[in-house]
């Protein structure tokens, strides 16, 4: 069954009740996981970059507090949905490997062996993006992963937003998966449903993230690739019925079609219905 995660990103607006709000949207619209983002201006870019650029030095409006993180770990576990969380820091690591159920390494952060190691010693579940790199990067970090004795799932990604459909290059879920070995999913930045049918259903991806907002009102939404609740229900709800439709595969009649069966045309004479209830057919009363 195909693993799905909400990432909420920045559009939580540092409101403990807007935040708590997308868990209990993600497990009512069917989501499996919900993630989170864990950083500290002053450790995400450098002096130089806040020095000049006030855009980057705005984004402190982005950041989590520390403080929701236990409040958000135990709503999850109340509606039975997974916590993930993204460390930007390395002692982010340590302030949420008591409460997350998996930890997730950004596409932004993917060559920093430092905090890859300190998610594999936590020995939680780790998932990497890998937007911008190319494969010998993929498979340095899936190296470094693994002899800290962690096994990482990986997710295909375009890191634009939102991503061109065009551009997403699914077909390199096989290249990824036939180099590692690792399981393959997509995180997505296009807010198309195709693209996310294709990656399931072609390229057999199990884990798909998309970034979730709630109203419109999150500070990445207009950037263009975060999904709303509704079309992110009904996308789930399509995957979930395609996964049951593929059936058990042996062809014979299913249980809907039985009282048909006799409706067929008899192999003697082409007629309708077979002749064994013709005779005893009911006549219709004047």
């Amino acid at each position: 069954m195909t693993f799905f995660i909400a990432e909420v990103s920045s559009n939580h607006s540092r409101d403990i009740d807007r935040a708590l709000k997308f868990i209990d949207v993600a497990s009512e619209i069917g989501c499996n996981a919900v993630k989170f983002q864990l950083f500290k201006l002053d450790e995400l870019y450098a002096p130089e970059i806040l020095k000049n650029s006030k855009m980057h030095r705005n984004r402190k409006k982005w950041e989590l507090p520390v403080e929701f993180i236990p409040a958000l770990s135990k709503r999850c576990k109340e509606k039975n949905i997974q916590f993930g969380c993204t460390p930007f820091y390395i002692n982010a690591v340590s302030q949420l490997k008591d409460h997350v159920d998996f930890f997730k390494i950004a596409s932004y952060e993917l060559l920093w062996d430092d905090l890859l190691i300190a998610c594999a010693k936590t020995e939680k579940p780790v998932i990497i993006s890998t937007g911008m790199a190319d494969l010998l990067e993929i498979e340095h970090a899936v190296d470094v992963l693994r002899y800290h004795s962690c096994e990482p799932k990986i997710l295909h990604c375009l890191s634009a937003y939102p991503a061109d459909y065009r551009e997403t290059n699914l077909s390199a879920i096989e290249t990824i998966r036939k180099s590692t070995n690792c399981e393959v999913g997509w995180s997505d930045h296009t807010v198309d449903p195709g693209v996310v049918h294709r990656v399931i259903h072609k390229w057999d991806a199990k884990i798909i993230e998309l970034h979730l907002d709630l109203d419109g009102k999150g500070e990445e939404y207009n950037a263009g690739h975060c999904w709303l609740p509704d079309k992110t229900k009904t996308l789930i709800e399509e995957i979930r019925h395609s996964e049951v439709a593929d059936g058990d595969g042996i062809k014979q009649p299913r249980p809907s079609e039985m009282s048909d069966r006799l409706w067929r045309a008899d192999s003697s004479d082409g007629l309708r219905p077979f002749k064994s209830i013709r005779d005893t057919f009911p006549k219709d009363s004047d």
